[in-house]
């Protein structure tokens, strides 16, 4: 069952122009002249409940305005949006108790206060019965490990315990859905694969459905089904995570630096950069067998350093943009 529906989904803005010189700025500050910009441009897409959805694209790319559109924050300029069946533009104080925001540079913590203070005050916000409030706090204290951070006021906190306080205070009111936006940015390796861990218990037992936007490779492919890619404001893609990983996300760099400068004359190892002692090799896990590529590199000499990355999600949006221009691919698979 489908609880966001967006349909031909159009947003533009108004900014004003400048015009040089003395004389052009005050004509601009007289009579401004503006031009309109296309931040959304016909996109139409459904979730079904339960999912975790992945909404992805490089900077700019509208995102958040779409975001904003479906929680309420800002109007469309034209095109229909269903969430939890009413409308937020007109609905969205209804909307507001059923759903759950985080904007991973934006807190909605106080923040010369501890969590705690926010929790309640956000209970009666969402005019929660003051024994479920409490049996609530008590259950996120405990699930999100943050009992000991509750009495702590928020400026005092590392920014990986504030985001767990931050998810945790989005489903205080215990909404059908979370919209994540970029939760993890800023964030060490080990407190993202913890934010990570949330979420999916979010979404299996409280059965959430979470709608996330991030730049991470690792929180799609650890967390989505489905990916939906968007740039210059029109959805581009509409794909599975299990067929975009083997179209796109096969992409694994090898960067590895031996203790004297080596030659590497294998057909089969894709040498990408060189500079003295240090390689760095592309593979596709598609086609090649990674620990193999490995084992051959490693013949090579002594090894100082190895590290395996993958290549920045903007670089695979982009090369996706490239490929899909002008065209909007869905597979179900």
């Amino acid at each position: 069952m489908s609880i966001i529906k967006v349909q031909n989904l159009y947003k533009n803005f108004k900014v004003k122009t400048k015009e040089e010189g003395l004389k052009g700025s005050i004509r601009s500050i007289i009579s401004p002249s503006y031009r309109e910009i296309e931040a959304v441009n016909n996109i139409s897409f459904e979730v079904e409940k339960g999912e975790i959805l992945a909404f992805i694209g490089p900077n700019g790319a509208g995102k958040s305005t779409t975001i904003k559109m479906l929680t309420g924050i800002l109007h469309q300029t034209s095109g229909n949006i269903e969430v939890l069946g009413l409308n937020p533009s007109t609905q969205r104080k209804q909307l507001s108790f059923r759903i759950g925001t985080v904007f991973g540079q934006k807190s909605q913590l106080w923040f010369h206060l501890p969590p705690l203070d926010s929790f309640n005050l956000l209970g009666n916000i969402y005019e929660m019965d003051k024994a479920k409030l409490k049996n609530r706090i008590e259950f996120l204290k405990e699930t999100f490990e943050i009992g000991e951070l509750m009495d702590v006021p928020v400026r005092k906190l590392s920014l990986g315990q504030r985001i767990r306080c931050e998810i945790a205070a989005s489903i205080l009111h215990e909404p059908e859905i979370i919209f994540l936006d970029e939760p993890t940015i800023g964030l060490d390796v080990v407190v993202k694969q913890k934010i990570r861990e949330l979420i999916l218990r979010l979404n299996k037992e409280e059965k959430t459905t979470i709608f996330l936007t991030s730049h991470d490779a690792g929180d799609i492919e650890q967390l989505c089904k489905r990916a939906i890619i968007i740039n210059h404001g029109q959805v581009v893609l509409n794909e599975s995570i299990k067929s975009l990983k083997y179209d796109y996300l096969n992409k694994k760099e090898i960067s590895i630096k031996y203790n004297q400068e080596i030659k590497v004359d294998d057909p089969n190892i894709n040498v990408v950069k060189r500079k003295g002692s240090a390689l760095k090799v592309q593979v596709d896990t598609s086609k090649q067998d990674i620990e193999e590529v490995l084992t051959e590199l490693i013949k090579y000499g002594k090894v100082d350093d190895i590290t395996i990355s993958e290549p920045p999600l903007e670089e695979i949006i982009s090369y996706i943009y490239q490929q899909k221009r002008g065209a909007v691919y869905e597979i179900n698979s």
